[in-house]
């Protein structure tokens, strides 16, 4: 798998903090590389629900499951950051990473804003969001209520 994924998102999986049975949201998954470089760093034993607002790009990420060593560990679903919510009863997730996210990166700051508390909501009370713009990864704090 890494082998067809860029350098930049194998730096990116070898920075987060992944730890077996994390629950991750990878946020703006597009094809899945990334959900799938991170499920393959932990032998597929944690969880990771890949977002994306494009129809297509979910559908493309779905397609590589079949395929995938570990597809029990991936899930996809049609989602923008904004208006992503926790399906009832499913557990909050222990990390979250954007890559080339507008909301999150500065390009839309009312759609940040939405997007920061939304995603606030939806990780476990220690939970932390990275994204691209640091060595390789930065934090960004999160609206705790």
């Amino acid at each position: 798998m890494a082998a067809r994924a860029s350098q930049r998102l194998v730096e990116i999986a070898d920075a987060l903090p992944l730890a077996a049975g994390m629950r991750i949201l990878e946020i703006g998954c597009g094809p899945g590389v990334l959900a799938r470089l991170i499920a393959e760093r932990l032998s597929g034993e944690c969880f990771v629900l890949g977002i994306d607002r494009s129809a297509k790009a979910v559908d493309a990420a779905r397609a590589s499951v079949t395929a995938f060593a570990f597809p029990g560990a991936l899930s996809f679903r049609q989602a923008s950051a904004e208006e992503f919510e926790l399906d009832e009863g499913e557990d909050p997730f222990d990390l979250a990473v954007a890559i080339r996210v507008g909301a999150l990166d500065g390009r839309h700051p009312e759609a940040g804003r939405q997007a920061l508390m939304r995603i606030a909501a939806a990780l476990a009370p220690a939970g932390r969001l990275f994204i691209d713009g640091g060595d390789p990864l930065r934090e960004l704090a999160l609206p705790r209520t």
